[in-house]
């Protein structure tokens, strides 16, 4: 799912907020953590008692998916042959696209009654490398208890399933939706889209005609113990940007990362964009010790209060700052830093203020790897948000409602800037022990959890069609 924000390594939002759910991722990715600040009782796994299981081929289907290893650019292309594959024996026509050599998209579109407003399914084919330390095969979808196991089950082949199956119920159904309905799996997502997403639209710009909305990974189930409390879908996250600060000397490259410390621990917020106040006003009633403060930001910061929220709040309403180690490169001393931006951030003038904090140090931007934002947020008042929130407290009876990610980004953002509207769901429930294993060892979705999400988008799939 969602993408990095660490400059080493891609993170997910759900490793990163209240015991946050993805997905899925990305971004890349994806999209949860544990909220200590508000856990009252930390249940671990081994508590945890299993469901019975009804292995059906949805299942199956899933566990097809992930035993291909696309980590790399040979599986990618077998999983986008499988994708294909399972539309093209629904009886829909699919269009493989190579953005680069074995890097293949998925492409497929249902002809709606009416022109425009068509609603775009996406995700992401490519997953993270397995790495080490797993408990069996990483690819090998294992089910056991009532949880399958593998690579890229939460980030976010899951979601693709989900999204295939919904798209396939409305091909069988024997009646055109309203408006197209277009189903896309991108080739790389993990490492920044640019043989994805990015590539997509700036060579086949002719796969979005038509497109008003999208949905995708991003959105985030938070749980206490084992108890949905929220329902998330998001609408937005901060923005990234990455430069390479070069100095003549290893003391110079010190000074300058000195000079940005306040920036890496701000102590005054910033401002509050209208999606995050948003946020924070749906989520309060589930905040339990936060909730009045985040029911009215303003007069939390307005009174001084702001300091008493915790850093997954905070970094909602500030610009903040990260910086890697230091590298000898041919005798000059280098930097990452990167700068995680407001949405609404430009990029030009975070750029600009990087290159005055630095400056009286003797180091200089050499190089601007990545350079997003900005990036409007999603409205919460379109017919789709409606549709997605009202399925989640009907099928979860919970509060369900805006979130904003601060960590992590998908897909949406490069679809956002096109005026494309974009939501991230997490349509299944996932536990802590699930939310910490995406991008790391242990990856798995609970399978009555992954059925669950797959009725979740078949209804707000065909809801949406029937307007």
């Amino acid at each position: 799912m969602a993408r990095v924000i660490d400059p080493r390594r891609h993170r997910n939002e759900r490793i990163a907020a209240a015991v946050v759910v993805v997905v899925l991722a990305a971004i890349a990715t994806v999209a949860v953590r544990w909220n200590l600040f508000e856990q009252r009782e930390l249940r671990s796994d081994q508590r945890y008692i299993p469901r019975p299981v009804t292995i059906t081929p949805d299942v199956t289907a899933l566990q097809e998916l992930v035993r291909i290893d696309s980590s790399k650019p040979e599986g990618v292309a077998r999983a986008a042959r499988w994708i294909a594959a399972y539309l093209e024996n629904n009886g829909v026509r699919a269009e493989l696209i190579e953005s680069a050599p074995s890097m293949l998209n998925v492409y497929a579109r249902i002809k709606g009654r009416r022109p425009g407003h068509a609603l775009l399914l996406f995700n992401h084919i490519d997953v993270v490398p397995a790495g080490d330390g797993w408990s069996s095969d990483p690819f090998a979808a294992t089910i056991g208890g009532d949880r399958m196991w593998g690579r890229g089950t939460l980030d976010m082949k899951a979601l693709t399933i989900c999204q295939l199956v919904a798209f396939v119920d409305i091909a069988k159904s024997g009646r055109a939706p309203e408006h197209d309905l277009v189903f896309l799996a991108t080739a790389e997502e993990e490492r920044g889209s640019r043989e994805g997403m990015q590539w997509l639209l700036a060579h086949r710009p002719d796969l979005f005609d038509g497109v008003a909305y999208g949905i995708t990974e991003g959105g985030i189930t938070e749980l206490i113990g084992d108890r949905l409390t929220y329902f998330g879908v998001e609408i937005g996250g901060k923005q990234l940007v990455q430069a390479i600060v070069s100095a003549p000397s290893r003391e110079s490259l010190r000074a300058a990362r000195i000079a940005l410390e306040p920036a890496m621990f701000p102590r005054q917020p910033e401002r509050v964009v209208p999606a995050v106040r948003a946020y924070f006003q749906q989520a309060a009633p589930t905040r339990l010790q936060f909730r009045d403060a985040l029911a009215d930001i303003d007069k939390t910061i307005r009174e001084g209060h702001f300091w008493k929220l915790p850093p997954t709040y905070r970094d909602l309403v500030q610009n903040s700052v990260a910086t890697g180690g230091p590298q000898d490169r041919n005798g000059r001393m280098e930097m990452l830093v990167t700068m995680i931006n407001l949405p609404d951030e430009d990029p030009a003038a975070r750029l600009a203020w990087l290159s005055k904090t630095i400056a009286p140090t003797g180091a200089v931007v050499r190089d601007v790897p990545v350079r997003e934002g900005p990036v409007p947020t999603s409205p919460g008042n379109t017919r789709l948000f409606a549709l997605l929130t009202a399925e989640a407290s009907k099928r979860y009876g919970v509060p369900a409602g805006a979130q904003v990610l601060f960590r992590s980004a998908t897909d949406s953002r490069f679809l956002r800037r096109r005026g494309i509207v974009c939501y991230g769901i997490s349509p299944y429930l996932v536990n802590f022990a699930q939310s910490v294993s995406i991008h790391s060892a242990d990856e798995s979705i609970t399978v009555p959890a992954f059925q669950e999400g797959i009725e979740f988008t078949r209804s707000v799939v065909r809801a949406w069609a029937a307007e």
